[in-house]
């Protein structure tokens, strides 16, 4: 069954810069789309970046953060730049995929379990 899986979470100071990893496993066909999404203790899961041919990023991260994505490779990495303490959250890749399993093809949208990114002195 196809599953994603984060790294790269962990404790940084406000300022500081954090990469996260997100890596596809599976049969995989193909991936349309993968993104990351975040959300606060207490606050909505939101949409912080995605990579579907073009990348698109929330407002809040324009201009601090990079979404990458490698299809060969079928991970999507996320470079965090400038951290605020508010951006303290569990942050989730999401990926829309078409598995290939008994040569057959399903589109899924998945999620990995998550990664807790804490920005904190």
């Amino acid at each position: 069954q196809v599953q994603l899986v984060e790294s790269g979470g962990g404790l940084v100071q406000p300022g500081g810069s954090l990469r996260l990893s997100c890596l596809a496993s599976g049969s995989i066909f193909s991936i349309n789309f993968m993104g990351w999404y975040r959300q606060a203790p207490g606050k909505q899961r939101e949409l912080v970046a995605v990579s579907s041919g073009t990348t698109n990023y929330a407002d809040f991260v324009k201009g601090r953060f990079t979404i990458s994505r490698d299809n060969a490779k079928k991970t999507v990495t996320l470079q965090m730049n400038s951290l605020k303490a508010e951006e303290t959250a569990v942050y989730y890749c999401k990926a829309g995929m078409v598995s290939s399993e008994r040569n057959t093809h399903k589109y899924l949208d998945i999620w990995g379990p998550g990664t807790l990114v804490t920005v904190s002195s």
